[in-house]
C-alpha cells in the first residue's frame, strides 16, 4: 500500500511554516507541503470558473467568501495528486493540525480497513457524529456516520474517493466541508476515526487564514436560523438516499 502525506499550507502564513515543516516528521507517512491555492491572488474570471450559485440541491444558503472557495481548490489540489501518482491513499494534513496521543495507532487502523473509495476522517471533534462500526481494534474504531461532521483538518483519502469527488466538484456551490457530507453527490464512502486524536491549534499559530468578517446582526440572525435548517435537511437527504 502506497500512502503519501499532503500538508495543505498558504506560503504567505508564515508563522504557520515552521509548524507545517514540523509536521512532516511527526507523521507516519512520508509527506510534503503542498502550496495551497491564495484566494486573495485569484481573479474574478478564476473564480467563475469553478464557483458557481445555487449548482445542488439543498440549496446553500449563505455566500462563499475567497478564502473559502481557495480551500476548495486546495483540497482539490491534494485529490488531483492522489490520482496523478496513482497512490494508495493520500493523508491530507491542514497547517494548524497536532497530532495527539493514540494518533499512530489509530491511523494504523484506518490504514489497514481503508477502501479504495473510502474518505477517512479524522475529526477535532465527536460532535454530531453517529453511525455503525466499520473497523475496531484496541478501543479504536472507525465508523460511517448518518451524517459527517463538518471541518477539513485531516483526511486519508482513497484514490478512488479522491476521483470520485474531483469528477464531482468541477464546479462547486458551497464549502468543501459541506460538499463532503453530500453522498449521493461524489459517491465516495465517508468515514470517521474514533477516538478523536488530533487538535487544531491555529489560535497558536495567528488565527484562521479563512477570514471570517464581523457581520452585521441581521447577518448574524440569518445564520442562526438557516445553519439548523441546513444541517437538518442534509440529514434527511442522507437518509433518503440510504
Amino acid at each position: 500500500m502506497t500512502v503519501q502525506g499532503f500538508i495543505i499550507h498558504l506560503q504567505r502564513a508564515e508563522r504557520r511554516g515552521e509548524h507545517a515543516r514540523s509536521l512532516i516528521d511527526n507523521l507516519p507517512v512520508p509527506t510534503e507541503i503542498l502550496d495551497a491555492v491564495d484566494g486573495e491572488a485569484m481573479s474574478e474570471p478564476e473564480i467563475a470558473d469553478v464557483f458557481r450559485r445555487s449548482l445542488h440541491r439543498p440549496w446553500y444558503p449563505f455566500a462563499l467568501r475567497k478564502s473559502e472557495i481557495a480551500c476548495f481548490l486546495s483540497h482539490r489540489k491534494a485529490w488531483q495528486e492522489i490520482v496523478d501518482r496513482n497512490l494508495s491513499a493520500g493523508l491530507i494534513v491542514e497547517d494548524d493540525v497536532e497530532p495527539g496521543e493514540g494518533f499512530d495507532a489509530l491511523f494504523r487502523l484506518a490504514a489497514s480497513s481503508i477502501q479504495p473509495n473510502d474518505y477517512i476522517r479524522f475529526p477535532r471533534w465527536e460532535r454530531g457524529e453517529n453511525g455503525d462500526v466499520v473497523a475496531a481494534e484496541n478501543g479504536l474504531s472507525i465508523i460511517e456516520p448518518r451524517l459527517p461532521g463538518l471541518g477539513m483538518q485531516m483526511q486519508l483519502v482513497g484514490v478512488e474517493a479522491a476521483r470520485a469527488l474531483l469528477a464531482a466538484t468541477r464546479r462547486f456551490d458551497r464549502p468543501v466541508d459541506t460538499t463532503i457530507q453530500m453522498g449521493w453527490l461524489h459517491t465516495a464512502r465517508i468515514l470517521s476515526a474514533r477516538p478523536i486524536a488530533i487538535r487544531e491549534i491555529d489560535f497558536d499559530l495567528g488565527g484562521s487564514v479563512v477570514q471570517n468578517k464581523k457581520k452585521t446582526l441581521a447577518a448574524r440572525l440569518y445564520r442562526e436560523v438557516m445553519r439548523p435548517w441546513y444541517r437538518f435537511t442534509l440529514y434527511m437527504i442522507n437518509r433518503l438516499q440510504g
